[in-house]
């Protein structure tokens, strides 16, 4: 890992350097475009990634899902995909201090073109935490990085599974963190593209509200049938994390 010197050269203007809390790992930041959230831990935690797999985010943003995915796993490769260019140098940065340029790789592009950057059939997990919000729906006084990481202003749901089917190798699998309020659409357009629904969790922010989070695995080319995990619950309450919540940060 850098140490406090080389990340002080990293950081830029506006941006901040956050503790994963994982084997020393850091992430920079900048809070005017679009900071991880508790979904992108969660979705790194579902997922499962074995030993020499290789892997792709779609959407990576800052890069956090590959370099914890990096950090908890012994999978062989992490690539991340990010459409806006300032985002992925950043991103690039905090791999660089990380030392991961061996194992995880940034690049810019965009999603609806990802197989012609990558290749079809080339990997064998595939994550994501996209945008939720459909178009303009919600869009209020938003522009930018916030606005492109919330709504689907350049890639739709299709877009993204249509994409992540064909990127990954018969029998890969595909993770991704949504809202319940799509779930309908996400298993309808899972099913129609052959990336069959394995295995879900709903996540619920205290036991007696309504689930705000969908986790998702699917499968090439799977048969049918799917395992609905117990509900995780976040908070027991104001501001304390449940148990389970806490282990997942440290998992």
């Amino acid at each position: 890992m850098a140490d406090g010197n080389e990340w002080k050269e990293l950081l830029r203007e506006g941006e901040r350097l956050d503790d994963l809390q994982r084997d020393g790992l850091k992430l920079i930041q900048n809070p005017s475009w679009f900071c991880f959230g508790m979904d992108a831990v969660l979705l790194s935690s579902f997922t499962k990634v074995k030993e020499g797999d290789s892997c792709l985010d779609l959407g990576c943003g800052n890069g956090v899902i590959p370099i914890l995915l990096a950090g908890k796993t012994k999978g062989k490769s992490f690539d991340g995909l990010e459409l806006q260019k300032d985002i992925v140098e950043m991103a690039k940065r905090s791999v660089c201090g990380n030392h991961l340029n061996d194992r995880v790789q940034i690049h810019q592009g965009d999603i609806c073109e990802a197989v012609a950057h990558f290749g079809a059939a080339v990997f064998d997990v595939v994550t994501s935490n996209p945008p939720y919000m459909t178009g303009a729906h919600g869009l209020v006084n938003e522009t930018g990085h916030k606005a492109i990481a919330r709504h689907e202003l350049t890639c739709t749901l299709e877009n993204l599974i249509d994409n992540a089917t064909r990127l990954l190798r018969p029998g890969g699998h595909f993770f991704m963190v949504h809202r319940p309020f799509r779930l309908a659409e996400i298993l309808s357009c899972m099913v129609s593209h052959r990336l069959e629904p394995k295995r879900m969790r709903l996540v619920y922010p205290y036991v007696d509200k309504e689930p705000n989070m969908v986790l998702i695995e699917g499968v090439r080319g799977g048969n049918s049938r799917i395992t609905v995990e117990k509900p995780l619950i976040v908070y027991e309450r104001e501001n304390i994390y449940t148990d389970e919540v806490r282990r997942l940060y440290c998992d």
